[in-house]
């Protein structure tokens, strides 16, 4: 199939020339590369768990601030005495739990312990 060449493109110089192949070659070459990407599959699914990873991470953040200020709502509306026992029960089971603890120690076996031991140190404060 041949195809009749306008006036303005026969009359056009090497130079010319040279500069629309090389223009059509930069084409061709992103066309080729669109292409490609689209058919990585494995960089793509990276691509979209990378996103919903971070996705998930800004709601975590958030809703941990608003747990973080819900809490801190409800503990305003608390009145003083209602505090005080609740964290004088808080410290009583956390002192039951280490008694019952060093009292198991001796007896359990050696994965019981080392559970327990895991156990105390995650109901400790600040964790």
């Amino acid at each position: 199939m041949t195809q009749q060449l306008s006036d303005e493109q026969t009359a056009a110089s090497p130079e010319e020339l040279r500069e629309r192949v090389e223009h059509t070659l930069e084409e061709l070459g992103q066309t080729v590369e669109a292409l490609a990407a689209k058919t990585d599959v494995k960089a793509r699914a990276q691509h979209k768990a990378a996103e919903v990873k971070q996705q998930a991470t800004a709601k975590a953040v958030e809703l941990k601030a608003k747990a973080a200020q819900t809490a801190a709502q409800v503990q305003e509306k608390f009145p003083g005495p209602v505090k005080d026992k609740a964290a004088s029960a808080t410290g009583q089971a956390r002192a039951k739990a280490a008694r019952a603890t060093s009292l198991l120690q001796g007896k359990a076996p050696e994965p019981v312990r080392q559970e327990t031991v895991q156990g105390a140190q995650t109901s400790a404060p600040g964790c």
